[in-house]
């Protein structure tokens, strides 16, 4: 027979446990209050900040003092639209933005392919981390180390002048290959870990079918590692297309969108804002593309 102590002989709970036991029974409670803050903090800085650079955008500039007027007009984005400089900064950042894109893919599969299905398993995380080491690197350091490459009689030209050949110089091309460069981890990362959790069983079964290399990856890896690759191309294509020291270091008399708004910021600030508007609607039309791939799931 067993007895129990009556609940006046019980000690009062502690406040903690009062709390933790209070938090235990309402998940959505405590799910709320872990998220609240960063939450809070992306409402605030993130997206309050946009808000301010929107409505920022529909102020004019006196002529003559260059003073910021708080009147609301639509003449930036009506100067945006019609004078043909800005399509054409806009288009230009656009491209580079795509081609950087394209050619982290076109660089990023046959390196990932290597290190995630051919390399020993052994050797597979220090490749990895072989790969994501410049990324350890300043960003400046890594553009000014571009910039004497690609600088008249550098190693560039010196590697191809026995072909009769010159480096691409500074320019648009250098832009590009430089921030292929920079941004080339965020691709390669996301199809590595794509290829690393390819079943063997479906390479098996496709070669067992009679399928040839060609046929298996554009039937069987492709479609596996495509929402990798357009989850890869977020970060290139984002981070290509807001990007704006680059083209300033390497970029010689090359304008996009990023180097048009920080000439505007100290002459004309609700242009910049207009015109750092693009990006963010670029940016949102893109993702929403990207997400009917289901890559947005794999980020």
């Amino acid at each position: 027979m067993t007895t129990t102590l009556p609940a006046e002989g019980r000690p009062a709970p502690s406040p903690v446990r009062r709390l933790a036991g209070a938090l235990h029974r309402r998940p959505r409670l405590r799910l709320a209050l872990l998220l609240g803050a960063p939450l809070l903090w992306l409402a605030v800085l993130y997206l309050g900040s946009l808000a301010v650079l929107f409505v920022s955008a529909f102020w004019t500039t006196d002529a003559f003092t260059s003073e910021m007027v708080k009147v609301w007009s639509t003449d930036n984005f009506r100067e945006l639209f019609t004078e043909p400089v800005y399509r054409q900064v806009v288009l230009r950042s656009v491209g580079v933005a795509l081609a950087v894109t394209v050619l982290c893919a076109v660089l990023a599969f046959p390196l990932a392919f290597y290190t995630a299905r051919v390399a020993r398993p052994r050797w597979r995380p220090f490749l990895v981390v072989a790969i994501l080491t410049p990324l350890w690197a300043s960003y400046l350091v890594k553009v000014y180390a571009w910039r004497l490459i690609l600088s008249r009689d550098g190693p560039a030209d010196q590697v191809l002048a026995p072909f009769g050949l010159d480096g691409p110089g500074y320019g648009l091309p250098a832009v590009v290959l430089t921030l292929t460069y920079l941004w080339l981890p965020y691709m390669i990362l996301p199809v590595h870990t794509a290829l690393a959790q390819l079943p063997d069983s479906l390479l098996d079964a496709s070669a067992d079918l009679g399928a040839r290399a060609w046929r298996t990856f554009r039937s069987v890896v492709l479609p596996m590692v495509l929402p990798s690759v357009a989850a890869g191309s977020v970060f290139t294509f984002s981070l290509s297309l807001g990007d704006y020291i680059t083209v300033q270091i390497v970029g010689g008399k090359t304008q996009l969108i990023g180097n048009v708004v920080y000439s505007h910021i100290d002459l004309d600030l609700p242009m910049a804002a207009a015109l750092g508007t693009v990006p963010v609607v670029v940016i949102v039309l893109y993702l929403l593309a990207v997400r009917r791939t289901g890559a947005l799931d794999s980020l």
